[in-house]
């Protein structure tokens, strides 16, 4: 059993796991490289040799306890027939949401669609770099994945001024990513993937009908990965109540963002807490770093608990920093 598995399963481990969201990725020389060479970001994605050698990347140069498969949450509306491009120093950019085609796609249709991804995971479990390491597939949860298939681009700059306006649109497009989802989810799972993490990065808009568009579609696809036999992780960054969310949707494990004072839920989440660190604390100095991790440690060190970032590394991140990590969280006892 991985050691991720172990305190998911057993609530403990003998070693303290890590693993960090967009570890393979950005802030890697190694990856810049294939980057420049490889500027269309989906081909990449649905490039099955490059992905794997991609997603291997930090666990050869750091030894976690689990490789992240290099992909994106936007694969999934691009495998319904979505237009997603990845513009440089934008972010994505989808086509036109045309429903017409959303009902006509089928499951085949889609598995084909995305079927290097899958061919990815397979080869990744053959992999000897991953022999007691848990396999991370994940998808997005209906809520961010509406955002984005609706608002077209990222809401950083908050949702467009109509978009609750067509209520038709929002429903139909939950009920088909319910299903399309959980198919992504299973194909993941039978090409090896060990556990399934639900990102939710845009959560924090929610701020009404937190049942409707948070926490019913959510807990639908845990239950689901749940009967599949795999631990399901979720991340619904920025919400305004982890311990609410964690009662209702009951995940396996809760990834907490880093605006989470982790000292006021602990008492609250009765299952195991993943992440919490910012990760801007990874572009300041190795005595700071290593202070704010071993508060998190420190916090968590009688309930079980998997060390990562309240969200994604940023790509300015040096590798010495992410070593001196690593190390911090391996000697903590």
């Amino acid at each position: 059993m991985s050691p991720i598995e172990e305190v998911i399963i057993n609530k403990k481990s003998n070693i303290n796991p890590i693993w960090i969201m967009r570890q393979a990725g950005r802030y890697l020389p190694e990856f810049r490289e294939i980057r420049k060479k490889n500027t269309d970001f989906i081909r990449l994605c649905l490039n099955p040799d490059l992905s794997k050698e991609i997603t291997l990347q930090p666990i050869k140069r750091f030894g976690f306890d689990a490789a992240v498969i290099f992909s994106d949450i936007l694969m999934v509306p691009y495998g319904i027939g979505q237009e997603v491009k990845f513009i440089k120093n934008f972010g994505p950019k989808l086509g036109d949401l045309n429903l017409i085609n959303l009902d006509k796609i089928s499951e085949d249709s889609f598995t084909k669609n995305l079927s290097p991804v899958y061919k990815l995971l397979e080869s990744l479990k053959k992999s000897p770099e991953m022999v007691n390491k848990d396999l991370i597939g994940f998808v997005g949860a209906p809520w961010t994945l509406l955002v984005y298939m609706i608002n077209k681009v990222s809401p950083k700059n908050g949702l467009k001024e109509n978009f609750f306006e067509n209520g038709n649109i929002i429903n139909k497009t939950l009920n088909i990513l319910d299903t399309i989802i959980k198919l992504h989810i299973k194909n993941q799972v039978n090409a090896g993937a060990t556990i399934i993490q639900i990102f939710d990065s845009w959560a924090g808009l929610v701020d009404y009908e937190f049942n409707k568009y948070l926490y019913n579609p959510t807990k639908s696809l845990v239950d689901y990965t749940k009967n599949l036999g795999v631990p399901v992780i979720c991340f619904p960054r920025n919400i305004k109540d982890y311990p609410e969310f964690c009662k209702i949707v009951k995940p396996d494990m809760i990834n907490i963002d880093y605006n989470v004072d982790p000292k006021l839920i602990i008492d609250k989440i009765n299952i195991p807490v993943q992440g919490g660190l910012d990760p801007k604390v990874l572009l300041t100095d190795k005595n700071n770093m290593k202070k704010k991790v071993l508060e998190y440690l420190t916090i968590f060190k009688n309930h079980p608990y998997v060390f990562n970032l309240g969200h994604g590394i940023l790509p300015e991140t040096e590798i010495d920093m992410v070593q001196e990590l690593v190390k911090t969280v391996r000697e903590f006892k």
